[in-house]
């Protein structure tokens, strides 16, 4: 493909040439490829159709992720996070060692804790990976779905944004069932600090355990704000908080 750099961009289509505009700007391509018909049908096409299979079920595996935490995710996420989800989840599709080539999937391939160790530490918004914002270790209770974090001092283990004056911490506790495509979710208690050298244990607990089946998913959230006349403003829309799979069970 190419990028048009010109001063009048284009879109649609002249000719052989498709014009069109992307989060990587505005970019053009000639017409081609293969009938979807042929694709559908030709025997020659089985390995594309069985790729295109996988595909396609890992991409509902990671929008049934982005479905489960849509509340988190709409204070704390990127523009490319369907997409980095999906390259995930095709990864751990890929180590479903039983099922036949097309039909190998996420539901299968989770029991392994190679895949549990995949998914664990996905950051839903890369401008702010939790790593790079939390200076402080923690704990995971994975029985109780508790995250515990002792011993924090906002303004030396956090690396907050400028203008910030408050933050909060809260996690998720969620089962998600990637065989049926459910999923069940419960909150914890949110803390919010004030960022100043004050020194705090938190205890982040879910009220109760999640119903239902599935893989167990616990999420961790920071988020800062600016005060202003006594009111909280989420800094920059959310652009400077992390969410994080912080454990899978």
């Amino acid at each position: 493909m190419a990028k048009q750099i010109g001063i009048i961009k284009l879109k649609g289509t002249i000719g052989d040439l498709s014009f069109y505009k992307t989060k990587d700007g505005h970019l053009a391509r000639e017409k081609g490829g293969v009938d979807a018909e042929r694709i559908k049908n030709d025997p020659a096409f089985e390995r594309t159709r069985e790729n295109g299979a996988e595909f396609g079920s890992a991409a509902k595996s990671g929008k049934l992720v982005r479905d489960a935490f849509r509340t988190l995710m709409m204070r704390s996420s990127d523009g490319r996070v369907t997409a980095r989800l999906t390259k995930l989840m095709s990864d751990i599709r890929a180590l479903d060692t039983t099922s036949a080539r097309g039909e190998r999937n996420v539901a299968v391939a989770i029991v392994d804790p190679a895949a549990k160790d995949l998914l664990k530490g996905f950051n839903f918004n890369n401008r702010a990976i939790l790593g790079a914002v939390l200076y402080r270790p923690f704990s995971v209770n994975t029985g109780a779905g508790e995250i515990a974090i002792q011993g924090l001092v906002p303004n030396l283990h956090v690396a907050y944004p400028s203008g910030a004056t408050h933050m909060a911490f809260s996690g998720a506790w969620a089962k998600v069932d990637f065989a049926t495509d459910t999923y069940s979710v419960e909150l914890t208690n949110t803390e919010n600090l004030v960022i100043d050298a004050t020194q705090t244990d938190l205890l982040l607990a879910a009220g109760t355990a999640p119903t239902g089946t599935g893989t167990d998913v616990f999420l961790l959230m920071v988020e800062f704000f600016q005060e202003v006349n006594g009111v909280q403003y989420s800094m920059n829309n959310g652009a400077y908080n992390a969410l994080s799979i912080v454990d899978v069970a």
